[in-house]
This record gives C-alpha cells, structure tokens and sequence, in this order.
C-alpha cells in the first residue's frame, strides 16, 4: 500500500471572507500566506487552514503557466476541526477566546490527560483546540 504522511490542508467554506479572516487573524492569531476575495490561506504548524467563501469553487480552476487544474469542491453545514495547543497554553486560550466574547461551549478532560475546549467561528463551525494526549500523534 502506498504511503501516507499527513493531512496537508483543512478546508472551511464561509459566507463571509471579510468576517472569517477578522477572526482567524484576531481571536486565533493566524497570519495569512495568501489570500484574495475567494480564498485564504492560512499556516498552522507544518498544515495550511484554507477558507474558500461559498460558492467560490463550483467550477474547474486552470492554473496559470499550464500548472493544471482543480477540480470543483464545497461544503456546507456546520464543520469541526481541532488545533494541537501545547499543554501549559490552555489558560492562555480560555483567556483570549474571554477577552473575544467567544463563548466555550464545551471541555472535555480525555482519559489519557487531553483536554479540549470548544467553542465557534462566526460561520458556526465548531473549533477545538486541544493539549496533547487525545491521540497518538498529539
């Protein structure tokens, strides 16, 4: 069977790009690598969060410079993803998510140690960010 390293990219669709880059940049401290009105990019550890606004991705893109194409893609409802904190930053969130009036809606304390926050972005995707301990990889 051939080989697999890692999940490379993470996709969210938003109805709002302006809204969605204001609170990956401010409340998650991300910095954009690239960006423009359908998409944006985002570096998180050796992964990218790629946001596409709804819609923005129902036709074949052709790449400049006859790099190819990508093929049509979306997704709707309410998404999840997890982001690996380090352990001794937890606080540290719970305290920024507060000083953002983003609401926690849930924590989970894992059986091997782990613990969990989860709260929303504006499009109602459920973010987790969670301490080592919940996988064996993280």
């Amino acid at each position: 069977m051939p080989r697999l390293n890692g999940v490379i990219e993470t996709i969210l669709y938003t109805a709002d790009m302006g809204r969605a880059r204001a609170f990956f940049e401010q409340v998650m401290g991300l910095t954009a690598h690239v960006a423009d009105h359908r998409f944006t990019a985002y570096p998180v550890g050796t992964n990218m969060l790629l946001l596409f606004a709804q819609g923005e991705t129902l036709e074949t893109v052709e790449l400049p410079d006859g790099m190819g194409t990508i093929p049509p893609h979306d997704g709707g409802g309410r998404q999840h993803i997890a982001l690996a904190i380090p352990e001794d930053e937890l606080a540290a969130w719970e305290a920024q998510l507060a000083a953002h009036e983003v609401a926690i809606e849930g924590r989970t304390h894992w059986p091997k140690g782990a613990e969990s926050l989860y709260f929303r972005d504006p499009d109602g995707h459920l973010l987790e960010v969670v301490t080592p301990g919940i996988w064996p990889n993280h």
